[in-house]
């Protein structure tokens, strides 16, 4: 037990504003970011990620004194990119990243999570582009990240991590892989979100225990089986399934997560693991109760 206990003190566990219901920075469907705070903090949780940039202030001089003052602190920031485009979208790219980056930095933390563009649109489930990537797509999703990676690292000193996420190109473990594979483990690592890698199909044991070295970060979340064969079954957008209830309150759904954290705890470094239970929209009173009890069930599991 004590040994347990030794290597889950290297496992630092917090929430966003995802658990909250929060996809957008602003939206009459969401909690305001006031109210986000005061219930992190009441549910158990030390820990942040900032969200849709915008949501929660920008100013890290009001940011600072909003979180400090209730005892929290910022692990992440998060950018979408389209990478696999091209050089032609670099310009672009770095625009939407600079502020967030230092955003990031301003509010001590350390990592960047970085998400690839969806392939269709998660609101109307229009197909934007193919969901398949050529071989050049591929090379330049490649050659982009590690120039993000290299970039972000020179200017702010924040690590990135990419996410594998349900309706983008780097999703599947064969995609996971291919893409892990074509890049340098010195520049990107990986943020792990269980939940999006269960739905589509992957186990993130064998994911830590194949790629341990290229895990910088962790999401926690679960699929209910149920509803994702049916969303499997109709081919329904990810934005869709959310609403339909596709992820669930722990330990209602898959993949088991205190294996996860155990696999993740014998790699014997320091990670966060931040609670994402995408559910979007939902009603404002839905968010602080299953952050209370995910933070009890976490507990259970030795974190």
């Amino acid at each position: 037990m004590t040994t347990r206990t030794s290597r889950s003190a290297r496992i630092r566990i917090g929430s966003a504003p995802d658990s909250w219901g929060v996809w957008f920075p602003d939206d009459p469907k969401q909690v305001p970011w006031q109210r986000f705070l005061d219930e992190v903090t009441e549910a158990g949780y030390e820990w942040i990620e900032l969200g849709p940039y915008g949501y929660l202030p920008t100013d890290p001089r009001v940011l600072g004194e909003e979180t400090g003052r209730r005892g929290l602190k910022v692990s992440a920031g998060t950018v979408f990119t389209g990478l696999h485009h091209g050089p032609a979208v670099w310009e672009r790219t770095w625009d939407h990243v600079a502020s967030i980056a230092a955003l990031t930095r301003d509010m001590g933390a350390r990592h960047l999570v970085v998400i690839p563009s969806f392939w269709r649109d998660d609101k109307t489930g229009e197909v934007i582009e193919d969901s398949s990537l050529t071989a050049e797509q591929w090379g330049h999703l490649a050659a982009g990240t590690e120039r993000l990676a290299r970039e972000v690292g020179e200017r702010y000193g924040l690590r990135v991590v990419v996410h594998p996420h349900a309706d983008t190109h780097i999703d599947t473990e064969e995609n996971v892989a291919r893409f892990l594979d074509a890049t340098d483990p010195d520049l990107v690592s990986l943020c792990l979100d269980t939940g999006h890698y269960a739905y589509c199909g992957g186990d993130s044991v064998k994911l830590i225990e194949t790629y341990g070295e290229r895990i910088g970060y962790l999401h926690l979340k679960q699929v209910d089986p149920a509803v994702l064969a049916g969303v499997r079954e109709r081919g329904t957008p990810f934005g869709p399934a959310v609403a339909q209830g596709v992820m669930c309150e722990p330990p209602l759904g898959v993949p088991e997560l205190e294996p996860v954290l155990a696999a993740a705890e014998r790699l014997d470094v320091d990670l966060f693991a931040i609670v994402e239970q995408d559910m979007y929209p939902c009603e404002p009173e839905r968010p602080l109760p299953i952050a209370r009890r995910t933070r009890g069930y976490l507990r259970s599991c030795g974190v």
